[in-house]
């Protein structure tokens, strides 16, 4: 069974500088402490297609991942989908940009999915980024604006 979380913040930047940070998910571990190494393994500037491989910590383990963009309209959509084969993978995922103010409402989303053996824990894994869901909003929040 499939479980999505979301997360909501303004970012006191405009909105095309805060696409272009998030666009380009070398950024990811300025946010997302589990991100320990990430690369873009295509070439040319992001975009449909581009693809970013990286290693997390989940759970105490390093897991290799891998990532391809969907959707890709600047300054409001990017989507994702997990490509690889783990034990619980975010195979949707994106980000919905809107203009607020002089800054930008991101709105982010994963949905996750068991497989095999992660059917079982898939629930304590969403259960825990939907608690982490606000805080992983306001890191989103402090390195946007911060770069």
């Amino acid at each position: 069974m499939a479980g999505r979380f979301d997360t909501t913040v303004v970012v006191d930047r405009p909105i095309e500088a805060v696409f272009a940070f998030l666009a380009d998910g070398i950024n990811d571990p300025k946010f997302s402490p589990r991100v320990l190494e990430i690369a873009k393994t295509t070439a040319g500037p992001p975009g449909v297609e581009t693809v970013y491989a990286s290693t997390v910590k989940d759970a105490g383990m390093k897991i290799k991942r891998e990532f391809k963009l969907t959707e890709f309209e600047q300054p409001t959509r990017i989507r994702w989908a997990e490509t690889s084969k783990n034990l619980i993978t975010a195979p949707e995922g994106g980000y919905e940009l809107a203009q607020e103010g002089s800054g930008a409402r991101v709105t982010l989303y994963n949905v996750l999915e068991g497989h095999g053996f992660g059917k079982l824990i898939a629930p304590m894994a969403l259960r825990a980024a939907r608690k982490d869901a606000d805080d992983f909003g306001q890191r989103i929040k402090t390195a946007a604006e911060a770069s």
